[in-house]
């Protein structure tokens, strides 16, 4: 905390856009100071400008590359130099990769390994004393995925980092309880920059027709209720909360079969 202000400090990856934007948004309707990291310092400055709008009473930019070897420590880093501790910690920073393991490149695929997990753990271990010094108001939120729910052929690391993610999530939850908050967002299928980064095609065949697609404001603003009212997980959408029960009740192998032909159908 700040003599400027009562509330946390907040710490928002991947917020120059997209659910991690919204969110940021989110924190700044309630006050809290934010600081905004991202790679693109073009859109984390037009990020900032839109959450001083929306009442911020300050908001620092970081750009950097948190998927970088060294990206979380140089982050933690800025943030000392700056003298701000963050009480709440939002690990929304990451990206897929769509096409069969054997021929995507090993270099993008440990790229994203460390961006979607390596860099959550990092940054969450070096932040965690500070976020339980901010005591009830602080805490951490994760954004994962339905895709933690089941494996994905043909994205098949990306689906995996997810699983960690809300699984790492959900143990964290009872390991800190009564010290702070731990909240996991999966969200379903959202029109963001995802897709294009990952190869699925704009239209997001895989998805076309069978799950109705949530806005990246409407995710946000279940992330956010969840956050406050203390929920470990919460999934956006009824489709979505439906689907992640009934995979796990259907066999595994043919959940994984059915995914990779509908994965498969993204590639086309």
């Amino acid at each position: 905390m700040t003599s400027e202000t009562a509330r946390p400090w907040v710490l928002v990856t991947g917020a120059s856009g997209g659910i991690g934007l919204e969110l940021a948004c989110g924190f700044a309707r309630d006050g809290h100071p934010l600081v905004l990291t991202a790679r693109s310092t073009e859109r984390l400055a037009a990020a900032a400008a839109a959450c001083r709008e929306r009442g911020a009473p300050r908001v620092e930019t970081i750009p950097l590359d948190l998927g970088a070897p060294e990206g979380a420590a140089a982050l933690a880093a800025a943030l000392a130099r700056r003298e701000i501790v963050p009480g709440v910690l939002v690990n929304n920073a990451g990206y897929g990769l769509l096409g069969e393991f054997a021929t995507l490149p090993v270099e993008d695929e440990l790229a994203m390994v460390r961006l979607n997990v390596l860099a959550v753990v990092e940054l969450t271990k070096r932040l965690l004393p500070g976020i339980l010094a901010a005591g009830p108001a602080g805490g951490i939120l994760n954004v994962a995925s339905t895709a933690a729910y089941q494996p994905g052929p043909y994205m098949a690391s990306y689906y995996a980092t997810k699983a960690f993610v809300l699984s790492w999530s959900e143990a964290l939850a009872v390991e800190l309880a009564g010290r702070t908050r731990v909240t996991c967002l999966c969200p379903g299928p959202v029109l963001t920059g995802f897709q294009e980064r990952a190869g699925i095609s704009t239209g997001i065949p895989l998805f076309s027709g069978l799950v109705p697609l949530l806005g990246v404001g409407a995710v946000a603003r279940i992330g956010l209720r969840a956050f406050r009212r203390g929920r470990a997980v919460a999934v956006a959408g009824f489709v979505n909360r439906a689907g992640a029960v009934l995979v796990r009740l259907l066999p595994r192998g043919l959940v994984a079969r059915i995914v990779g032909r509908l994965q498969r159908r993204s590639e086309a």
